[in-house]
């Protein structure tokens, strides 16, 4: 099982013990994957999932919320597979979009600019009010439309919309918990994103995932010891090649010097220096400094063997 699949399973299990909860998250289901349709028998509501896990929950929170018992279908046809929620009366129907505030008590659409978009739209605010409700309304959305990546492999949080408004009511709560969400549009889709892992971390959090939150953080910390014992050793061996190059550079300076000038022309200090240098070529410069009578600092070495490399870069041209 993908540790998204692991999510949406615990997140399916979590069912708000308030009704206006309940019905916040079912009104986050019917917007990402609900439609309304007419048969023979006039309208009814369906929602069609790929995921078992949506219907089932889709059933469990009509039970508790309307007292309905649906009926559910499973397609096997290339171009709608998937589950299938569906309610086939129309007065159930018709409750049901009345509970979730897309109907007033009349039949009508509350909101007249959404009848354009259908349940595409943007949830009514009246159901996503409270902070409670609000944390109902990601747990629908994200079992109906969205998905994360492994934490062991990267961080990558999404929830694909039908419609910008959609979207930005998505990206809208999130940042009131203090989530950094951004939206890019896909083909026809807006996707709302998290790149964060604190950002991922506080939306488990939020949704009450607390196991996968511990999964997650877990994994976060076993890949940042990593990255950062990487990042250490990257540094050490830079650090160990440019020594190296350092190293040879200046013996080879010094050996010029040696064949060319002579260690007798050189002052006290410099002849010194170079003897060392050549008995110990490996040597860091503090170490050399030990070796040197009297002893020397680090920065007094180095401005020795700069001395002598000046002096042989001055034979060379």
């Amino acid at each position: 099982m993908s540790f998204s699949s692991g999510v949406k399973e615990e997140l399916c299990r979590h069912i708000s013990p308030s009704r206006h909860c309940q019905l916040a998250e079912l009104a986050a289901i019917l917007h990402f994957c609900g439609s309304i349709g007419s048969g023979k028998d006039g309208a009814f509501l369906q929602i069609h999932a790929e995921n078992a896990l949506v219907v089932r929950k889709s059933f469990t929170l009509l039970q508790k919320t309307f007292n309905i018992s649906t009926e559910t279908q499973v397609c096997q046809e290339s171009r709608q597979a998937g589950y299938f929620c569906k309610v086939d009366d129309q007065e159930l129907a018709k409750k049901i979009l009345q509970g979730i505030k897309f109907l007033d008590v009349t039949g009508h659409v509350t909101d007249p600019e959404a009848v354009s978009d259908g349940l595409r739209g943007p949830v009514n605010r009246m159901l996503i009010r409270n902070a409670c409700c609000q944390r109902a309304f990601l747990r629908g959305a994200f079992l109906a439309a969205g998905s994360m990546s492994d934490p062991v492999k990267g961080y990558h949080l999404e929830i694909v919309c039908g419609r910008q408004t959609l979207a930005e009511q998505v990206q809208e709560i999130l940042r009131d918990f203090e989530v950094d969400a951004r939206i890019v549009q896909r083909k026809k889709y807006f996707v709302v994103y998290v790149k964060e892992g604190s950002g991922i971390s506080d939306f488990l959090n939020v949704t009450e995932a607390h196991v996968a939150l511990m999964e997650f953080e877990n994994s976060r910390v076993v890949r940042e010891v990593r990255n950062s014992v990487n990042r250490r050793v990257n540094c050490e061996t830079a650090n160990i090649t440019k020594t190296v190059n350092a190293a040879a550079r200046q013996l080879e300076d010094i050996l010029l010097l040696q064949e060319k000038y002579g260690f007798e022309k050189l002052p006290v200090s410099l002849r010194q220096m170079a003897e060392v240098r050549l008995e110990h070529p490996e040597a860091p410069l503090k170490e050399l400094g030990r070796y040197l009578d009297p002893p020397v600092g680090k920065s007094g070495v180095n401005h020795r063997l700069r001395k002598l490399c000046e002096l042989a870069d001055a034979m060379r041209s």
